[in-house]
């Protein structure tokens, strides 16, 4: 009896089909996860945009035209035509104060005597000694021409003449450097001395400023160099008088740019009959670089500065859903939306900023809360507090 031959036992998948079926289940159970999730996400943002944005409250300005020159800016220092501490020359007591503090004086006039008692006396030694000295000279003149002495005593008797006469002169002029006076006309300041005080040569008596004209000191860069012609006209400003603006006109230029700063100094020249401006005083400076020409202006927060452009939101009428939206008690429904708008900024000045291309003037722009903004975004308008659109904004000191 023949044996029987064995049962060959079924083949398992082989692996290749195992991970071909795994890819597949994979697939299949990621691509239905990502399908759910991304039409939720389409239902959310669709919900999202539907949904009614809740009005943003700004403050608004209207833009104007304006006419403007291309300005420059310094800043300066006012300085006196003349000043000077007022000292002395020669020591000596204070005998007599002529002036009072602030008084204005004119050129030559008594502000302090010292006194000169001693040097009087002396003076008048040497006085008797040069008239002595004088006679004598004249006498032997008259002897030399009779050829009665030498010629040698005679230049001897002129040169004794001549050395009294010297020191005669010398002892007036210590005198007179004793009597102080005012060198030029202006303003006095506040009185540093007093009455029998010893005064030392160079001790300060009082300060003297000439306040009309005055001057105005300030740098420019070396790039402005042609910009800056003697004779040309600038304004000037002071904190002390925010409200007034004063012409005046560059009398100097410095020849030579600092080599540190690369700046070079001018001068400007304005009258001051009242003596408002005083010497000392901070500055502000602005000329005028061309010819005037017509800008639109708006708050420099109007604009919204961005690399790829600067834009503007610009107020139009909502429609009609915007404006007739239901809203909660107490609130008002929107009537304006805002529309981006591209534009070219130009010069600023103060709080301003100039626009050449892109905006008319009449046009209301938002001046606060651009932040919250975006394309017919509905907007209520609250004026009561805006920002700052002062050309020529100032300091408080409060």
């Amino acid at each position: 009896m023949s044996a029987s031959k064995p049962q060959r036992a079924g083949r398992p998948p082989s692996t290749g089909r195992r991970m071909t079926l795994m890819l597949i289940l994979f697939v299949v159970v990621f691509g239905g996860v990502f399908g759910l999730w991304f039409a939720s996400q389409r239902a959310l943002n669709s919900f999202f945009d539907n949904m009614p944005q809740p009005p943003v409250e700004v403050s608004t300005f209207e833009a104007r035209a304006e006419t403007w020159s291309d300005t420059a800016e310094a800043v300066g220092t006012l300085v006196a035509d003349n000043g000077t501490q007022v000292t002395t020359e020669a020591g000596g007591v204070v005998q007599r104060i002529a002036f009072e503090s602030g008084q204005r004086v004119r050129k030559g006039d008594l502000l302090v005597q010292l006194n000169t008692a001693n040097e009087l006396a002396q003076l008048n030694a040497l006085e008797a000694a040069a008239e002595l000295a004088a006679t004598q000279r004249d006498r032997w003149r008259e002897l030399g021409a009779q050829k009665l002495v030498s010629q040698a005593e005679v230049d001897e008797r002129v040169s004794d003449a001549a050395q009294t006469h010297a020191q005669a002169e010398a002892q007036r002029a210590l005198i007179a450097q004793k009597t102080i006076r005012a060198p030029f006309d202006g303003v006095l300041g506040i009185r540093r001395i007093n009455l029998g005080q010893y005064l030392n040569p160079g001790d300060p008596i009082v300060a003297l400023q000439a306040l009309d004209p005055i001057h105005v000191d300030f740098t420019l860069p070396e790039q402005r160099l042609n910009q800056v012609v003697v004779g040309s006209k600038v304004q000037v400003s002071v904190d002390a008088l925010p409200e007034q603006a004063f012409e005046a006109e560059i009398t100097a230029v410095e020849p030579a740019v600092e080599t540190n700063t690369r700046n070079f100094g001018v001068r400007a020249t304005l009258a001051n009959p009242d003596g408002v401006l005083r010497p000392g005083t901070f500055a502000r400076v602005r000329f005028d670089l061309g010819q005037p020409r017509q800008v639109v202006v708006v708050p420099q927060t109007a604009v919204s500065f961005n690399p790829y452009g600067n834009s503007v939101y610009v107020l139009v009428d909502a429609p009609d859903e915007v404006k007739n939206a239901e809203v909660q008690e107490g609130q008002q429904a929107p009537q304006h939306v805002v529309r981006q708008r591209f534009v070219t900024t130009g010069p600023t000045r103060g709080d301003l900023v100039g626009i050449t291309d892109g905006l008319e003037p009449g046009e209301v722009v938002v001046s606060s809360g651009l932040l919250r903004l975006r394309n017919d975004a509905p907007v209520l308008i609250n004026n009561t507090v805006t920002p700052q659109a002062d050309p020529d904004p100032r300091p408080e000191n409060r």
